[in-house]
């Protein structure tokens, strides 16, 4: 089963007098060392910081994820110099891109989950503790207001939140802490 641990409890600009930026989440599986939503820092030190205390620096990491394409949620994608990259289109390390196809291994898989942006995509994670879905945006934190001002097309955000829930015994929203799904 995968582990995964959230290293950065994200924020919005709303709650923080401007400052934005997405929950940074690291997943360990089998050899892979997975970062998920590198976000905005206020110094990209922070996240050197948070992957030391788990023993890892940013060689150790090989996948950077990216939930959809906003500037909160991949602007630090750079700073890991060996590792492949994973978005709505595929694969790609270096200029070379593959397909995904859904598929990361066994116990990670993609949805699409369009509504907050056309690119958003959710990773669903099986741990000890049941699925976790790392959403992105298309939840932005527990107990957050149905309506996304941002949204590119608010029914769909609704079916692709359905989704989700349906699926996930756990959810990793964009901008807070993890929270119990109660289906």
């Amino acid at each position: 089963m995968a582990q995964l641990k959230i290293l950065i409890e994200g924020y919005t600009s709303a709650d923080s007098n401007g400052h934005a930026c997405s929950t940074i989440v690291l997943v360990q599986d089998d050899g892979l060392n997975m970062i998920i939503d590198p976000g905005t820092l206020p110094s990209q030190k922070v996240l050197i910081d948070a992957l030391s205390k788990e023993g890892l620096t940013v060689d150790d990491i090989n996948v950077v994820f990216i939930t959809h394409s906003h500037m909160d949620h991949y602007k630090s994608i750079g700073m890991f110099p060996n590792a492949k990259a994973l978005d709505y289109w595929g694969w790609w390390e270096g200029d070379f891109w593959k397909d995904c196809n859904g598929h990361v291994n066994e116990n990670m898989s993609i949805i699409k989950t369009p509504g907050h942006s056309n690119d958003s995509i959710t990773l669903l994670v099986k741990t000890k503790d049941g699925t976790i879905a790392v959403c992105g945006d298309v939840i932005w934190k527990e107990n957050a207001s149905e309506h996304d001002k941002f949204a590119v097309d608010m029914e769909t955000l609704k079916k692709s939140r359905k989704k989700v829930k349906e699926v996930a015994d756990w959810i990793v929203p964009g901008h807070g802490g993890m929270f119990k799904n109660n289906r």
